[in-house]
């Protein structure tokens, strides 16, 4: 825990994946007219970065949602995006769509698939995702549910640029209504991310 605060309060320089969402989905989705809202806390480079993701399950496949980002406080940009999943058994398969509005009018997008596979004792997952302008930026993770947490590592990389990061993570599962992620990275710095959601 001291290491994960210090991490917090340490500077270290930008990344290249998206600085504000550093999350891998694992193909769940808000069910039909349920809302849930997340916030994400990312520190590296001087500057802590807290983005708010409401959502919204629009069906038992569909969800909507968007992101509201700022970096030490400051308006940092918009996304809106539209995530469609496919549970069937252990499996589960999807796609989220995204379009976003960055300072100075700068537009960009991703597409990302979602697969994942998750069992009593395990979960995996991995998102290949497909950034505008012109970035392949891969995520995965693999993780062992012990009592109330699963443990495990996250994977983030992008190309071009060659950037490779891996996590250890612990996600609290024990509560369906309430997401807790904490995670440390090491790659060319050392990142520290946190996730805290609530689903109503």
């Amino acid at each position: 825990m001291r290491v994960a605060l210090l991490t917090l309060l340490v500077a270290t320089p930008a990344l290249a994946f998206d600085p504000f969402e550093i999350q891998v989905y694992d193909g769940t989705a808000d069910a039909a007219g349920r809302a849930g809202l997340e916030m994400h806390i990312n520190r590296h480079h001087d500057e802590t970065h807290v983005t708010f993701e409401p959502s919204y399950g629009i069906t038992s496949f569909w969800e909507i949602g968007g992101y509201f980002q700022t970096a030490q406080g400051h308006y940092q940009g918009v996304k809106l995006r539209t995530k469609l999943v496919m549970p069937t058994d252990d499996f589960r398969f999807g796609v989220n769509f995204e379009i976003s509005l960055e300072p100075g009018a700068t537009w960009g997008g991703e597409i990302r698939p979602i697969f994942a596979w998750e069992t009593d004792r395990f979960l995996v997952a991995a998102n290949p995702n497909l950034s505008y302008p012109g970035t392949f930026e891969p995520g995965a993770m693999a993780k062992v549910k012990v009592g109330p947490v699963a443990v495990g590592l996250e994977y983030y990389g992008t190309f071009p640029g060659n950037e490779n990061y891996l996590f250890e993570a612990v996600d609290l599962v024990a509560f369906k209504q309430l997401e807790l992620n904490f995670g440390i990275g090491e790659g060319e710095t050392f990142v520290a991310k946190m996730i805290l959601g609530y689903a109503f």
